[in-house]
């Protein structure tokens, strides 16, 4: 329970701890945040990690000049473009024999709905994937068990983490700083997760009045 709540602390008030990390590590905070977008996008077991909200807030210290948006954008399009390929090629190398070996701890609902989810959308999961918590952890996974074309993965997926990272960060560097903004940052942060997890809780709906 302490963990979670520790957890919960650190998503909740993002603002805070980036900034603290800022003023205690300086330009280190940019290594942190490459391997938070990295894990997130590439290790099928750190789906809970932070990315909207992280983006945005990181973007809003860029506009108050304690991080460098030149420097950030392109390194964060990076971690998500390198965690991405990285997932892919772990789910066509050893997926399913990882899925069989983790006891659980790979949720295989969550493999399954991303699946049907990207059979719907063919290709354009990857890009779409972006903006949906947990499914963007999954989609290149799941990409590279079904053996999807590399090359048409890799275009989708470039094209999907620039636009994920570069309108979070500039959304947070233009707006995260107006005053109305910048003093309820909190609750713009539960706002952003609130509106992620939309299409989740709406699937979830739907799936329940069709098992009623």
């Amino acid at each position: 329970m302490d963990l979670l709540a520790s957890f919960l602390d650190i998503v909740l008030h993002l603002d805070a701890h980036l900034l603290a990390l800022t003023q205690q590590y300086g330009v280190w905070v940019y290594a942190i945040l490459f391997l938070i977008i990295y894990c997130e996008t590439g290790l099928v077991v750190t789906p809970f990690l932070p990315g909207d909200s992280l983006l945005f807030v990181a973007g809003a210290l860029c506009g108050m000049g304690s991080l460098q948006l030149g420097l950030l954008v392109p390194l964060l399009i990076v971690a998500a473009f390198g965690g991405d390929n990285t997932n892919y090629w772990v789910g066509r190398l050893v997926g399913l024999r990882l899925l069989r070996r983790t006891n659980g701890l790979i949720k295989r609902e969550h493999i399954d709905k991303t699946h049907a989810f990207y059979e719907k959308h063919g290709g354009k999961t990857i890009l779409f994937a972006r903006f949906l918590p947990i499914i963007r952890t999954f989609a290149p996974f799941v990409a590279g068990i079904g053996l999807m074309r590399y090359r048409l993965f890799v275009l989708f997926s470039a094209l999907g983490s620039i636009v994920w990272i570069t309108s979070f960060t500039v959304g947070g560097y233009f707006f995260g700083n107006i005053p109305v903004i910048k003093n309820n940052l909190t609750l713009m942060v539960i706002g952003i997760i609130f509106i992620s997890l939309l299409p989740a809780v709406r699937e979830f709906i739907r799936h329940h009045r069709q098992v009623r």
